[in-house]
């Protein structure tokens, strides 16, 4: 087995033919087709079920793919660390679908103009999804909010505490948020997330009864709901970037003000530690006065 072999292999999973695959990487079909015979032996499973047409990838072809991802990466990132450049290789980031995706995209791209050699790629799932994958070696570090439970091999380092608004489109008026959750048209941000629950147990603890109009499972959404005056609600300090959020009153959310936190979550023993480290710098000071510097290694 060689990487020439693990190339190939990837080539042909990411691009669905031999034919596609031999294109990429500068053989013919009948060579890529000699690399997977070879690869199986070696092996001894079966890479491909070639009695459909193209060949379908097998489950155990699957984990193959898998243990090819982690050697070529693991290569890639020996060869960076030899050179003297600990900065480089590929990155693979892990964000849940919340307003973490306004600043991430960012830090990426930063990333990116401060180490040209660092090549990120980012897949966006489910908190539980993510930090599975990250406790697995599948992805080096993953953007989630506080969580409970996590793994005793893994680490999470906050980078953002910010304050939790109650929202209004202008003309609502009220300046008491207690009056405005017992008197306005609400909209509930709805979805198997800790914000939602910790929205909802503020609201609880309040003691107030909200009208709600509509259950949405998006920050962005509501917010977009809320600019166009169909009521209030309540969503995170950086879900409202955009200049047309000027616009809308804000309020503080709870008694005291509510604040959640998101944070990098990362093994213990991570490879890609001084990576993720920089990359911790740069979302916190994306976070401006609510970015939070991370912990020193115990």
């Amino acid at each position: 087995m060689d990487t020439r072999q693990l190339k190939t292999l990837l080539a042909i999973q990411s691009h669905g033919t031999f034919a596609q695959a031999a294109d990429i990487v500068g053989l013919t079909p009948s060579a890529v087709s000699q690399q997977v015979h070879a690869l199986e032996d070696e092996l001894r499973v079966t890479i491909f079920d070639r009695s459909s047409r193209p060949p379908r990838i097998t489950p155990e072809g699957l984990q193959v793919v898998e243990m090819a991802r982690d050697i070529l990466r693991r290569e890639e990132d020996t060869r960076a660390s030899l050179r003297g450049d600990q900065i480089a290789g590929t990155l693979m980031l892990g964000s849940v679908r919340s307003s973490a995706l306004n600043l991430l995209p960012r830090a990426m791209v930063e990333m990116r103009q401060r180490y040209p050699d660092l090549k990120p790629s980012l897949r966006v799932s489910l908190s539980t999804t993510l930090i599975a994958d990250v406790a697995a070696g599948r992805l080096d570090a993953a953007i989630v909010a506080e969580h409970v439970g996590f793994p005793s091999a893994l680490r999470w380092s906050p980078f953002l505490r910010e304050p939790l608004w109650l929202i209004a489109p202008k003309g609502m008026g009220a300046d008491d948020p207690i009056e405005l959750l017992n008197t306005r048209p609400y909209i509930r941000f709805r979805s198997a997330v800790p914000l939602a629950n910790l929205i909802d147990t503020e609201l609880s603890r309040l003691g107030v009864v909200t009208n709600d109009v509509a259950e949405i499972d998006t920050i962005g959404s509501i917010v977009t709901c809320v600019r166009q005056g169909l009521g209030i609600s309540v969503v995170t300090h950086v879900a409202l970037q955009e200049p047309e959020d000027l616009n809308i009153i804000r309020r503080p959310f709870g008694t005291p003000q509510v604040t959640r936190q998101i944070g990098i979550v990362e093994r213990i023993a991570a490879p890609r530690a001084e990576i993720i480290a920089r990359l911790h710098a740069v979302l916190a000071e994306l976070c401006g006065d609510y970015g939070v510097d991370r912990p020193a290694r115990s």
